[in-house]
């Protein structure tokens, strides 16, 4: 007897486990990747006994925040590279256009604790025109003190 050539029957379906275990292993990269992107420039913030803010945003809506490092330079956190330090010029004109879109958007300055005073001052000042109503600072807890026993 000669048997003749069977032919595999094609198959219409795709295998998708594939697909879940790429997925999956994605998803851990990015979960433990994402703690590690920190955005922001490296400010010595000031230590203070502040209640924090309760501030109601979309989530995908940061705040303004203006830096401001231990030499003076500013930083925004808004443009093509938020860790390049730009001029007064571009913030006052980056914080204007952002303001115009969203005017109840928080402003916050985060200032180095070893800067000095006047120069955050002049900060505040370009936000203001810029548009700015309110202008908040961000600073850092205090530590906790233990009870004495």
């Amino acid at each position: 007897m000669v048997e003749g050539k069977r032919r595999r029957r094609l198959m219409g379906e795709i295998n998708v486990v594939p697909y879940i275990d790429v997925m999956l292993v994605l998803l851990i990269i990015f979960m433990v990747t994402a703690p590690l992107l920190t955005q922001g420039v490296k400010v010595e913030l000031p230590r203070a006994g502040a209640e924090p803010l309760d501030v109601k945003l979309p989530p995908d809506q940061k705040p303004l925040v203006l830096s401001i490092d231990r030499d003076g330079r500013l930083f925004l956190n808004v443009g093509s590279d938020p860790e390049a330090h730009i001029d007064e010029a571009t913030v006052a004109a980056r914080a204007a256009a952002m303001l115009r879109r969203a005017p109840d958007l928080p402003v916050l300055v985060k200032g180095d604790r070893n800067v000095p005073y006047g120069r955050v001052i002049e900060a505040m000042v370009i936000l203001q025109q810029a548009g700015a109503s309110k202008v908040g600072f961000l600073t850092d807890p205090l530590p906790e003190r233990r009870a004495k026993t």
